[in-house]
């Protein structure tokens, strides 16, 4: 029998992205709540929303267009992440912008005038990306830029006459160029060796430099400027962990960032004029989406917590006071919420791994305890909420989210330290991990189960797989069973960049067929759940069909639930629940207390 998981632990009423309409008291936000994502309008003077204007499980993003009320919101469909662009008017009409379901579309902004909008897709070829305009009037799209890349837009140019494009390289590094729309060329302003990263761009009042955070030649994202008649790139202010969000007040040359001190968020102000460096306070969590309000004299932004649900925050910039600007997520009736402790540990060569130790309230007996991958690789756990790892909690399983090499927010060594035939040395951080929890006196050390998602979903085949005798069960979410055949299946728009990462077939089947968790799944003795969205784009479904029914022909305990209309990640309520209320009923059945 299934244990379903509580109501408020998945149903909380949470916000997933806003956007503030200018010189006005009203702000656009999308909230989500019993899984049913939907654009509702917030006066900031009654804090209280209006009625909803639209909803659906599929938005993904909302921006106004440029000195209008009119959104520009995407969605997808099941999953699929083929992103398409509407444009929603005040009215609450809905319009279709991009009309190609079976391409991709990144949304580029709207142009100074409001009446164009920019995007990128891969119309021409489904591995590349290409830079659009589209008229907001005739709704006619023209191709501006092509070629075999992947090209994405910015920024336009405050004059309308150019648009700042990036170049992406790599997942870790990127280019900036100015694409004139009047001659069709592109002017690229950041020439580098190495790696370097660039984001969070802001024009200066006068136009002549672009505020950025960049790690040109370091190793953590710092606040630059470059200026653009000559190209060069300036620093402003740097620290030893990556700064993130970056936003800017132009009246009064204020600056607002985070800095993502081993992954929780602590959030900055700094006065360009006076050089200055100020800080405030909010509970352990992540911060993003900041945004200046000047004529209120305040800074929003959304913080998604362990033991706060995703909220928008505001910070009273006179005081640098800051509180919950609505309150709509529920408390939990009958239990709390639970905040980790920021550890590290000795790996098998010295490397120190970062990790979130999250503790169930003293009990008796032992704990069983779930180590839970993220995915990426080029990712981060970070201490945010999680409803499935809360519920284990109030459940009595302790639970550890290690960043292992490989993983952001450590600098750009640390996160090359997997790369292409380093790819086991992730693993034997999980499995020193391990070791070290063995030790821990609360924990049952005959309970230990491993459990992730994508890239972590990979970590987790191969750890049982590869070290088999140490598991008492494991979960693998929409993860890889082999990296031969996810390089030959993911999307084309995608390809390219995933083999920077993990190598390619030409040059590296001997390895990945070493490697593998598909070619040693006669090793497996840990009872399995595999979970799978059947429009998922970027690990195929096949990946994970093709080692259950390895598993199931020498009849391993192994439990597979594919799941229709869904993709990479779950979005749909009664999904989610379910799923959620699978996991937990798998992990109690084979660790549960007895």
């Amino acid at each position: 029998m299934t244990k379903m998981v509580p109501d408020p632990y998945v149903n909380q009423r949470t916000v997933r992205d806003f956007d503030c309409e200018p010189n006005s008291n009203q702000i656009s936000v999308i909230v989500e709540y019993m899984g049913s994502p939907r654009v509702e309008k917030w006066d900031l003077d009654q804090r209280r929303p209006e009625q909803p204007s639209f909803a659906s499980e599929r938005i993904t993003f909302l921006k106004y267009v440029t000195g209008t009320s009119d959104l520009i919101i995407g969605m997808d469909v099941t999953g699929n992440e083929r992103e398409q662009l509407f444009l929603l008017k005040e009215n609450g009409m809905l319009t279709s912008l991009t009309d190609s379901p079976e391409h991709v579309h990144l949304y580029g902004g709207s142009s100074p005038d409001g009446k164009w909008i920019a995007w990128s897709s891969n119309r021409r070829n489904p591995a590349f990306l290409d830079i659009y305009i589209q008229s907001l009037e005739t709704l006619e799209s023209h191709l501006v830029f092509a070629a075999d890349g992947m090209f994405s837009v910015e920024r336009w140019f405050p004059n309308g006459n150019a648009l700042l494009v990036r170049r992406t390289n790599s997942a870790l590094d990127q280019d900036l160029g100015i694409l004139s729309l009047l001659t069709g060329n592109i002017d690229w302003i950041t020439e580098h060796s190495g790696e370097a990263s660039y984001r969070n761009i802001h024009f200066s009042n006068n136009g002549d430099k672009i505020y950025l955070l960049s790690n040109k030649d370091s190793e953590f994202y710092g606040l630059a400027y470059i200026h653009l008649p000559s190209k060069q790139l300036t620093w402003l202010l740097r620290g030893n962990w990556d700064f993130e969000g970056l936003a800017f007040n132009k009246e009064n040359n204020l600056f607002a960032f985070t800095e993502n001190q081993g992954g929780i968020s602590k959030g900055y102000l700094f006065d360009l004029n006076q050089g200055t460096l100020y800080t405030w306070e909010t509970p352990m969590g992540v911060i993003t989406n900041l945004t200046f309000l000047p004529q209120r004299q305040m800074l929003l932004f959304k913080l998604n917590g362990p033991a706060h649900p995703s909220e928008l925050w505001a910070l009273h910039l006179p005081t640098l006071q800051a509180q919950p600007l609505m309150n709509i997520s529920k408390p939990l009736e009958g239990g709390e919420l639970t905040e980790p402790r920021l550890l590290s540990y000795r790996s098998f060569d010295g490397l120190q791994i970062p990790f979130f130790y999250y503790k169930p309230k003293p009990a008796a007996k032992k704990h069983p305890v779930v180590i839970y991958l993220h995915g990426g690789p080029e990712s981060q756990s970070r201490a945010s909420y999680n409803p499935l790892l809360q519920y284990l909690l109030s459940e009595g399983f302790a639970i550890t989210t290690p960043n292992f090499r490989g993983s952001t927010g450590y600098g750009k060594t640390y996160t090359h330290l997997d790369d292409a035939r380093k790819r086991m040395d992730a693993l034997k951080d999980v499995i020193s991990l391990v070791d070290l929890l063995k030790q821990d006196p609360d924990i049952d050390a005959s309970k230990i189960a491993v459990l992730g998602g994508s890239y972590g979903g990979f970590l987790t085949l191969a750890a049982i797989s590869h070290y088999p005798n140490l598991w008492a069960a494991a979960v693998d979410i929409v993860g890889m069973s082999s990296l031969r055949t996810f390089i030959q299946t993911t999307s084309p728009w995608r390809k390219r960049l995933r083999e920077i990462e993990y190598g390619t077939v030409k040059q590296d089947a001997d390895f990945f067929n070493q490697i593998d968790p598909l070619n040693h799944a006669d090793k497996i003795t840990a009872p399995l759940l595999v979970i799978h969205g059947v429009n998922d784009p970027r690990v195929p479904v096949g990946e994970s069909e093709q080692i259950v029914n390895k598993l199931k022909q020498r009849g391993h305990p192994v439990t597979y639930h594919r799941i229709e209309g869904e993709g990479h990640n779950i979005v749909k309520q009664e999904d989610k629940i379910y799923v959620y209320s699978m996991v937990a009923t798998f992990l109690e059945q084979y660790m549960g207390r007895d």
